[in-house]
């Protein structure tokens, strides 16, 4: 089925760069409410924003954010699903130099965050060992919401959503990708050229 599938996929695909060392920090200080980041890429700029119901993971973003870590990385990866669905990931890619300790898991049942338009996500490779890498959600992608296949299956962790720049977004997602690289089911999602993140940082929120 559609969602099997998907998921069958998305276990090997979405996180074969995000491992890292197995423990997890179960503390960090937690990220303040409404954080907003401006991602300039090549391509544009995506304005992103950390949600405070998943506390530890935006800290774990900030930090990377706040450290310069993301400058100079890249988008690499960009699967679609369909004619507006899909995900366009980036981080470290292995960039062992890149990479902090991995942030506990905050799952989609326990943050009321889900895979929608925009989500903001991180990849991993299981519960745990999320660091540097992250994903954006074009359309609908709830199948990797926590519970979705299993009751106990720990889906990925929301932690904000693309404020402005959805159609750089787009533009990442239809670019031109190479027909053999990348490994198993992601060969033929990896971008060609990659696309650059210029710089990451913290930008003001509006007051309400």
């Amino acid at each position: 089925m559609i969602r099997r599938s998907l998921l069958s996929g998305l276990l090997g695909l979405l996180l074969l760069f995000g491992a890292g060392p197995v423990l997890a920090q179960d503390a960090a200080t937690p990220a303040p409410a409404g954080v907003r980041v401006a991602l300039v890429t090549d391509l544009g700029t995506i304005l992103v924003e950390t949600d405070p119901r998943a506390p530890l993971t935006s800290a774990n973003f900030l930090r990377y954010v706040d450290q310069r870590r993301l400058d100079g990385l890249t988008f690499y990866r960009a699967m679609q699903l369909g004619p507006d669905a899909g995900l366009i990931q980036g981080g470290a890619s292995g960039a062992r130099d890149r990479i902090l300790p991995p942030v506990a898991h905050e799952p989609t049942s326990q943050t009321g965050l889900t895979h929608t338009e925009g989500a903001l996500s991180m990849a991993q490779n299981a519960p745990g060992t999320a660091t540097a890498d992250f994903f954006i959600i074009v359309g609908s992608l709830t199948s990797l919401d926590a519970g979705k296949t299993t009751p106990d299956d720990p889906g990925y962790a929301v932690f904000g959503h693309v404020v402005e720049g959805m159609d750089v977004v787009r533009t990442i997602l239809a670019a031109p990708k190479s027909p053999t690289e990348g490994e198993g089911v992601m060969q033929g999602q990896m971008l060609e050229p990659r696309v650059r993140i210029i710089s990451a940082r913290r930008v003001e929120t509006p007051s309400p």
